[in-house]
This record gives structure tokens, sequence and C-alpha cells, in this order.
């Protein structure tokens, strides 16, 4: 079943990708925000000597980096692919023919 036909245009304009070097930065902003989080949540459930204290702050953390990382924002967007152009379609429809492969050549 597509839902995709039952959704309104305006949502089906909403770009949904993100390039190579935006996964890239994402990834990473997402474990320096993980870790920084981890660290000051350590340290101040130490100082408060409670284990809750520390995993509030790493789940605080861990709302706040999937919030920034998850969703495809224009600053994850900003380098676009070149795409190959199509291959043309053989002329016969029935045709079987494989992809011809260049010979190689012996160096003597």
């Amino acid at each position: 079943m597509d839902i995709a036909k039952y959704l309104p245009e305006c949502i089906k304009k909403i770009p949904t990708h993100m390039d190579f070097a935006g996964q890239q930065k994402a990834e990473r902003m997402f474990q320096t925000i993980i870790l920084s989080f981890a660290t000051v949540g350590l340290v101040w459930g130490y100082i408060c000597q409670q284990f809750s204290q520390t995993m509030y702050i790493l789940i605080t953390g861990f709302v706040i980096s999937c919030l920034l990382t998850l969703p495809p924002w224009p600053m994850f967007r900003k380098t676009s692919l070149k795409w190959q152009k199509a291959r043309p379609e053989p002329e016969e429809v029935g045709s079987t023919t494989a992809p011809v492969q260049k010979s190689k050549k012996k160096k003597n």
C-alpha cells in the first residue's frame, strides 16, 4: 500500500534527504552532544551522589541531539550530488544481449 498518494501536496514537498557530508556532520554533532552531556551528567551525579541526576542529564542530551540531528535540516543538505546520466534503453524490447566488455590487451 502506497501511503504517499494520500498525503497532501504540501507534505510531499518537504525534503527528506540528507547528503553524505551532512550525514557526517550530523553524526559528529550527535556524538559530541552525547559525550558532553554524559561527561557533565557524570560529574554532576558524582557531586550530588545521585545516579538519577546523571541519567536525567544524559537523557536530556539524547533528546536534544535527536532534535538537532535526525530531521534533514538545510544545514545537512548543502552539498548536492552529481548523478550519472541514465543509460539509454536498448532499442529492441526483447533484447537479452549482455553489455559488451572491452578486451584487455596483453603486455609483452
